[in-house]
């Protein structure tokens, strides 16, 4: 899922980049932030408010944000969505 909203984010990956749970947006993806800002604007599309990506980022300091990790996203985004499906 994460490659499929990567690509739809224009993160144009090259193919042969594996995408893991420990893969880091900066190192390993080499996301731009503008990348980040186009990814933040395709889980808007994809979930609406129930994940809030530039909340979550607010929330982290320059360094976390830079060793930022798939795993940490799909934690996020699946802790974002099970507490919306019990508020709602």
């Amino acid at each position: 899922m994460i490659e499929a909203v990567l690509e739809d984010a224009g993160a144009g990956l090259d193919p042969d980049t594996v995408v893991g749970m420990d893969s880091r947006f900066a190192d390993d993806l080499e996301l731009e932030s503008i990348d980040l800002v186009a990814l933040a604007e395709r889980l808007e599309e994809r979930y609406g408010d129930r994940v809030n990506f530039a909340e979550f980022l607010a929330d982290l300091d320059l360094d976390e944000i830079i060793a930022l990790t798939v795993g940490r996203l799909v934690d996020h985004v699946a802790g974002r969505l099970a507490a919306a499906t019990v508020e709602g």
